[in-house]
């Protein structure tokens, strides 16, 4: 291994992707042939790439996003109407720098948190800030910082986050506080950040779910008309998943 004193200095300087490539290129006998500003070049990228893997895997943290899930991963062959195209369209992320939201409705194994934390991923990659919160959990977080002071802290953190990731909205109707906090947290969030929204029930049902109908009104007016939506419909890709592992099993017993 390279020993020297520029190797102890981009150590001191927190430069540990030059210094990895430095001496990656110091024991490569093809990097005699490059001149002074290629070895800087291919430095200055290996220290960026670093530093650019390092912010995904923090913000990747924060997020606390549900499943591990991937773009490159989706399976977009099962029948579920999920559009190839616009969805491919939404991994760009120009849609979140636009503030615009995505819902993801559909009965459930459909793959609705699934898809929601790709995108979730997929964010954290392009260096925004994401968060995931289930909305039953969200609601009794809520509904217990009333009580110790926390509530302000709360609903401050959930307005930050550029991509706000709310995942099982329903199906039991919301108590009036928690529309109010629904409310809150949409209003918070129009033309400052998105969200992806995703539920078992269909858009048309929201309204009723929501209850109040002046706080329906004002809620799905922010969200709706500023939204790309998946209507997903199908057999449980958890269903298909468990049938195809039992015939893998039963074959190998063959």
């Amino acid at each position: 291994m390279l020993q020297h004193p520029t190797i102890d200095r981009l150590r001191e300087l927190g430069l540990a992707g030059m210094c990895q490539s430095l001496q990656e290129l110091a024991n490569n006998p093809d990097a005699n042939s490059l001149d002074h500003l290629e070895w800087l070049g291919i430095l200055l990228e290996h220290e960026a790439s670093l530093r650019q893997q390092k912010r995904f895997e923090l913000r990747a943290r924060a997020a606390k996003l549900r499943h591990q899930a991937s773009i490159e991963d989706i399976d977009f062959h099962t029948p579920r109407a999920l559009g190839r195209k616009l969805f491919l369209t939404l991994a760009s992320c120009d849609w979140i720098r636009e503030n615009r939201h995505c819902l993801f409705t559909g009965p459930s194994g459909i793959g609705k948190s699934w898809l929601a934390c790709a995108l979730g991923f997929k964010a954290c990659r392009e260096n925004f800030s994401v968060l995931y919160q289930r909305l039953p959990r969200l609601f009794a977080t809520l509904a217990l910082a009333r009580g110790d002071g926390r509530y302000t802290k709360i609903m401050r953190q959930l307005a930050r986050v550029k991509l706000l990731v709310i995942d099982d909205l329903g199906p039991e109707p919301m108590l009036p506080e928690q529309q109010r906090d629904l409310l809150e947290i949409v209003e918070d969030r129009y033309n400052r950040g998105s969200l992806i929204i995703t539920s078992q029930l269909p858009v048309d049902r929201w309204h009723e779910l929501i209850g109040n109908p002046t706080l329906a009104d004002a809620i799905l007016d922010r969200i709706l008309h500023n939204a790309y939506r998946f209507d997903l419909s199908g057999e449980s890709m958890r269903k298909q998943r468990g049938l195809k592992e039992s015939a893998r099993r039963g074959g190998d017993t063959q």
